[in-house]
């Protein structure tokens, strides 16, 4: 009995031992050693020695990997459950540390940093892991956690080289060497013909040309700048720039005379000045441009050209004939009268001028008018002025650079150079330029990529810089609700203020955010689609106009230029928005796509039609109004009650004075001019029958589906509601 007792605790032993003789040799990687006895000195039945042959060998392996397993089972958990080491000392920030960042920098977990931020006016529900915090708040957390804090060394950004292109020569710059006058060669004078809408300004270029682009134009209005030359018959030659005389085309003629020698001002006899007209002698004045005065429709019986001359007097606009230097001439550009002797004059202030440009060296222009062209890309109308455009130049304009494949005229024609005062259609350009940039040419492609590298990167840290101070002024603002709110509070203890705030709170604790998935009812989004750069500018400038965001609001998702893509048609699909074209147009399998998925395609030629047809939008987006109309009025005379089963009801004795009083409609109890009621009659009689309608002059006893007691001198009104569809009070200024 003894000796099985002895051989089981032998047994024992050696497993032990064999265990701990395993786990010695795979911590020195000697798996492939032989075994070697081990002297238990402690065991108190002496000296014993462990042989492998004694237990069998796989059951001892087995064991002993299954012990080891245990323990690095037990080794993982450790590390698990290992806590972040907590810093002592002083912590290391920086300016725009996140709370993660933070909180490693701490040593100490996310929610170490939440609970810190509750002594902070910082609105927890917006705080995100990589949320950015401000400096007096990250010095507040650490002051808090029993720390201290150092500032970190600023590592010093390396200051970028400004890689931007420069004109050769900007005014009268003592930097930059003027041109060589053995360079300079006589140009065409550049002439923007502005005035008010519909005054024959596009006529009058109609004529000069003998081509008919009034009648192309839609309602006879210009929608956008059109460049042309004209050849004169004594060989000089004139380009014509043709602005919109609409009020929405502001900016548009404004680029115009920026670019101009000379401004023809029509205005039309028999209108006189006008709005725009105004609003051109500005633009004019604006760039140093001198004019010319075109009295147009000189033609008409009811014309006046000597009213117009004397009401431009109060615009400073002082004509020769007043011992002013504007030149005046009457014509009639329908029935071409006297049109050589406004080009004359165009020609003789010209030669005044001496206008001369370096057609020579790097190629200096402005963009017009850019456009998108299904078949030719990106396309831009450009003047030319310094410098001649050939093909293969790189030409950088804004944002984006081009490599000249193409140079058109204003009829579509094929050129080969284009010298200064020539407008010119400009195909290559990798992205539109938007009208009014400047276009400098540059060595090579791979300077023009700096070139947009760099002034994409100063657009970035402008608008960097600007949302840093929209949320430093949100910040600012909330941290003075915060302070006013605390304020309020300062008279309770912690206990109470806590109440308080879960009771403010507590909606928004269920009520996180979530992906949006519709638009509300009361927002109108918009896709706009334009022919070119500047008409699309054009209707944004009216958008930007919208002032009743209380009545419904306006969401622009997208603008751009060309026709409407399958692209648009998604995107409004997504935002339940409504696709706006000007002088676009929509295939018929895209208009298939919209109509099977619901989406309201608005394509108009002329700018006032479009934004009509936008206000019509609103006005359908907008909530319907109710409004109340009265039907009749009694006034009560006596008051009794009468009972039914265990109730009194009140009971009045009225007379109709005006209208009637219908059972049918709804009424209100009008006291001291204050409506105490509204609702419906539960009795209408008279004398003692029921009956549906009381007429004028006829008494009537009613009482009212609420126990409430009439007062005599009391009014009851008897109206009708309907509901109204509500009008838009925006008003674009046309």
């Amino acid at each position: 009995m003894n000796r099985g007792l002895l051989l089981r605790f032998e047994n024992l032993v050696q497993l032990h031992g064999a265990c701990w003789q395993l786990r010695a040799l795979s911590s020195r990687k000697v798996c492939g050693a032989q075994w070697k006895p081990v002297q238990l000195s402690a065991h108190p039945l002496g000296s014993l020695l462990l042989h492998p042959q004694l237990w069998p060998k796989h059951r001892l392996i087995s064991a002993a990997l299954s012990q080891c397993r245990h323990l690095a089972t037990k080794e993982e958990t450790k590390k698990k459950k290992k806590k972040v080491p907590q810093m002592r000392g002083e912590v290391e920030i920086r300016q725009k540390m996140t709370v993660e960042e933070l909180a490693q920098a701490m040593g100490k977990d996310i929610d170490h940093i939440y609970e810190a931020l509750l002594y902070t006016d910082i609105n927890l529900d917006s705080v995100e892991p990589d949320s950015i915090l401000r400096e007096d708040h990250i010095k507040m957390i650490i002051q808090k956690s029993g720390m201290k804090y150092k500032s970190a060394k600023l590592k010093e950004e390396k200051e970028r080289k400004n890689t931007d292109a420069v004109k050769r020569q900007v005014g009268n710059c003592s930097f930059l060497p003027p041109a060589d006058p053995a360079v300079l060669t006589p140009r065409p004078p550049v002439v923007t013909i502005l005035g008010h809408v519909d005054h024959g300004k596009t006529t009058l270029l109609d004529s000069l040309r003998k081509t008919q682009v009034a009648s192309m134009e839609a309602g006879g209005i210009t929608q956008h700048i059109g460049a042309f030359i004209v050849h004169m018959p004594s060989g000089e030659k004139i380009t014509f720039l043709d602005t919109p005389g609409h009020a929405a085309f502001s900016a548009m003629r404004a680029r115009g005379t920026n670019v101009t020698d000379i401004v023809i001002l029509v205005v039309a006899a028999e209108d006189g000045v006008m709005q725009q007209t105004i609003e051109s002698i500005q633009h004019a004045k604006n760039a140093g441009v001198p004019l010319i005065l075109a009295i147009n429709k000189c033609d008409k019986p009811e014309a006046d050209p000597e009213r117009v001359k004397k009401e431009l007097l109060a615009h400073d606009v002082v004509c020769e004939e007043f011992g002013g230097d504007v030149q005046a001439v009457n014509i009639s550009a329908l029935k071409g009268e006297n049109l050589m002797v406004l080009a004359e004059a165009t020609v003789a202030l010209a030669e005044m001028l001496e206008l001369k440009a370096d057609a020579t060296g790097l190629v200096e222009g402005t963009v017009i008018e850019s456009r998108k062209d299904k078949g030719k890309g990106p396309l831009t109308t450009a003047i030319i002025q310094r410098g001649t455009l050939r093909k293969g130049c790189v030409l950088v304009a804004g944002k984006t650079w081009a490599k000249v494949r193409f140079l058109f005229d204003e009829n579509g024609k094929a050129m080969d150079e284009a010298s200064p005062g020539i407008p010119v259609e400009i195909m290559g350009w990798k992205d539109s330029p938007s009208a009014g940039d400047e276009i400098l040419e540059v060595e090579s492609e791979q300077r023009a990529q700096e070139v947009v590298a760099w002034r994409t990167y100063v657009e970035q840290q402008e608008k960097m810089k600007e949302d840093l101070e929209v949320i430093e002024a949100k910040q600012k603002e909330h941290r003075l609700e915060y302070e006013k709110q605390q304020q309020k509070l300062a008279h309770l203890t912690w206990r109470q203020r806590k109440a308080v705030l879960y009771k403010a709170n507590r909606h928004l604790m269920f009520s996180r955010p979530k992906e949006r998935t519709e638009m509300d009812e009361n927002t109108l989004s918009l896709i706009v689609k334009g022919d070119v750069d500047g008409s699309v500018e054009a209707i944004l400038n009216i958008l930007d106009s919208y002032d009743c965001e209380d009545e419904c609001k306006l969401d622009i998702v997208y603008f751009g230029m060309g026709d409407i893509s399958e692209n648009d048609i998604s995107l409004a699909e997504s935002f339940n928005g409504v696709i706006l074209g000007f002088s676009v147009k929509a295939s018929e399998s895209i208009k298939k796509l919209a109509d099977k998925k619901g989406i309201k395609i608005k394509l108009h030629n002329v700018i006032y039609k479009l934004i009509e047809d936008l206000k019509d939008e609103l006005n359908s987006r907008m909530p319907p109004t109710v409004v109340e109309t009265t039907i009749g009025e009694a006034s009560v005379l006596d008051t009794f009650s009468v009972t039914v089963g265990k109730n009194k009801i009140p009971v009045a004795g009225c007379r109709v004075h005006k209208g009637l009083l219908d059972r049918k409609m709804k009424f209100k109890l009008i006291r001291n001019r204050d409506v105490i009621w509204k609702g419906c009659l539960s009795s209408l009689k008279h004398h003692k029958d029921d009956v549906q309608v009381i007429k004028t002059g006829m008494d009537c006893g009613l009482s009212l589906d609420k126990n409430l007691e009439f007062s005599i001198g009391d009014e009851i009104i008897c109206y009708e509601e309907k509901e109204v569809q509500q009008t838009t009070s925006w008003d674009p200024g046309f």
